[in-house]
């Protein structure tokens, strides 16, 4: 028999933290034993976990989202056609806005009223411009033609909830009130309530935005605070507010990922004002990129990072460690917040993550942090996606960063030219899980093994989640292995299979990738899984993610 590790426990299992339990090898060929235990839940997977994100940031909002009412390319009120038609079918569930580190510099007002009439401002990523970006380019200068209205429109259109940054750095507690009633107030009940109606995109109706963000990375570039410092304006953004009929949800912007003083720091400041101060605590925000960066990370733009197409076997491996160590960062985070909020009133919102590489494969120069997408960027987000779902108790919401022609996108899009990534098919695959009831997972299989820094590293070889819907088991399992492929023998415990059916992400170049002339070199396809007794065989290819539907009797 083999006792399950931790690492291949789902962590939270009290069994697991016990380690009082144990399933037995089967006597069957197999590279990778899976077992699914129906009757072991830790809640039902937020669709929210499978977010996206939109700052004013390169080509994210303009010849991205917005084309511009008057464009030939196929829009609706200026929003790019193809993009709704994307979201629509991944069931896109919310869509955080304006930024990032541009919400810290940005005044909503400028994005309402009439488009003709918004004021010019200066684009906080303007320093990070080449020289080869036009001076009139809106990477360097915001036009505000893309604003709250349009903005919760592009949400309209897709299905998707809004989820609005708030700028603490340079705004005060005043104007979020007066964004809150902007948006929310009942219809003609207030002066900001007949500017929404009046100006352009603008309506009539209350768009009841809940979940706030305040402020974003307020360590950094949202203000250079201490954690104890921003703990403070965190009461003041959220001591009072006009709810109208919306329960607004705040969300505090919270550590990038290693940091665990940002959080003990803030959670223990709260905790000053008394346990109750944690109930205006909806979601406390945690940021984890992805890069290469052999001897270290490092917070330089450019710096040490790996090409997006050009990578060596170490690269590759080292970029899916980092995104595999997500999971123990948000156990850390988990546990000293609850040290502090002992009922843990507060979830975890991962409200930016995914890969970043370095400058040179952007579309153009005016697309800031843009970024080809490959297979290796594909199973980044397979492994994020089934953290993400193996903790629902823990993780309220994931934003992906970010939606289109920057960092990990699931879309490029280049004037009248638009692509799916392999990314976006990740998302697509994954789609069954939302909502469903997320059920422990037990992987067993030999770890793999690669040179890092020139000494022995180790991974492990086969890893996903699962979840029920009704009859139906979706599990999702990623083989990182760049060369080989994973018999693979999936128990279920709790119910019998009685079919099964799968779908597969893979490439025989993890370098493959989508582009405007073969825009279909990375597309999920059929897979073969059978049942053989009571069991379900399916083989996993090198460097894949497989989804198995399976029919539960």
């Amino acid at each position: 028999m083999n006792e399950i590790s931790r690492r291949q426990f789902v962590t939270g299992s009290a069994l697991a933290l016990t380690g009082a339990f144990a399933i037995p090898r089967s006597a069957k060929a197999a590279d990778a034993v899976i077992d699914v235990l129906l009757n072991d839940s830790p809640g039902t997977i937020l669709p929210d976990c499978y977010g996206h994100f939109v700052e004013h940031l390169g080509a994210v909002v303009y010849d991205g989202i917005w084309v511009g009412e008057g464009s030939k390319i196929a829009n609706v009120g200026g929003i790019r056609k193809s993009i709704i038609d994307a979201m629509a079918r991944i069931k896109a569930p919310i869509i955080r806005y304006p930024g990032g580190c541009f919400a810290d510099s940005y005044n909503w007002r400028d994005g309402v009223g009439e488009r003709s009439k918004r004021p010019r401002r200066t684009n906080f990523w303007y320093g990070v411009n080449s020289k080869e970006v036009p001076m009139d380019s809106t990477s360097r200068f915001e036009p505000n033609e893309f604003g709250t209205n349009e903005f919760l429109q592009f949400c309209k259109l897709t299905g998707a909830k809004p989820y609005l940054a708030a700028n603490v750095r340079g705004l005060t507690a005043n104007d979020l009130w007066e964004w809150v009633e902007y948006c929310n107030a009942p219809v003609a009940s207030t002066t900001l309530a007949q500017l929404r109606a009046s100006g352009s995109a603008g309506s009539r109706e209350p768009y009841k935005v809940e979940f706030w963000g305040i402020g974003n990375e307020s360590w950094g570039c949202g203000g250079e605070m201490t954690p104890e410092e921003y703990s403070q304006e965190f009461r003041k953004f959220t001591a009072a507010y006009p709810p109208f009929d919306v329960p607004l949800k705040f969300i505090g912007a919270g550590a990038s990922s290693d940091d665990l003083n940002w959080t003990r720091g803030f959670f223990a400041k709260m905790r000053e004002k008394g346990e109750g101060s944690f109930r205006r605590l909806h979601g406390w925000g945690v940021h984890h990129y992805s890069w290469n960066v052999s001897a270290g990370r490092t917070t330089d733009w450019n710096a040490g990072k790996g090409d997006a197409l050009d990578f060596s076997n170490e690269q590759y491996y080292e970029m899916l460690r980092q995104a595999d160590s997500l999971e123990d960062w948000l156990l850390k985070h988990w546990a000293i917040m609850g040290e502090f909020d002992r009922a843990h009133r507060t979830k975890i919102a991962v409200d930016e993550w995914g890969t970043w590489h370095k400058a040179g494969t952007e579309l153009k120069p005016p697309h800031l942090l843009g970024q080809q997408n490959t297979m290796r960027d594909a199973l980044v987000a397979s492994i994020s996606l089934d953290i993400f779902n193996r903790h629902p108790d823990k993780v309220m919401m994931g934003n992906i960063a970010q939606l289109v022609n920057c960092l990990q996108s699931l879309f490029l899009a280049d004037g009248d030219r638009f692509i799916t990534t392999p990314t976006y098919h990740v998302f697509d695959m994954y789609v069954p899980h939302m909502n469903g009831k997320a059920v422990r997972t037990v992987c067993d299989s030999p770890k793999l093994s690669w040179d890092r820094n020139g000494k022995p590293a180790e991974f492990w070889s086969v890893n996903g989640s699962a979840s029920v819907n009704g009859k139906t088991l979706t599990l999702t399992v990623t083989n990182p292995h760049l060369t080989q492929r994973r018999e693979t023998e999936v128990r279920v415990h709790g119910a019998k299979p009685v079919s099964a059916a799968g779908r597969t992400l893979a490439e025989t170049d993890v370098k493959v990738h989508n582009t405007f002339d073969r825009p279909n070199s990375v597309v999920p396809r059929d897979h073969t899984a059978r049942i053989v007794g009571e069991s379900i065989a399916v083989s996993l290819a090198p460097a894949s993610v497989t989804r198995l539907s399976i029919t539960l009797q």
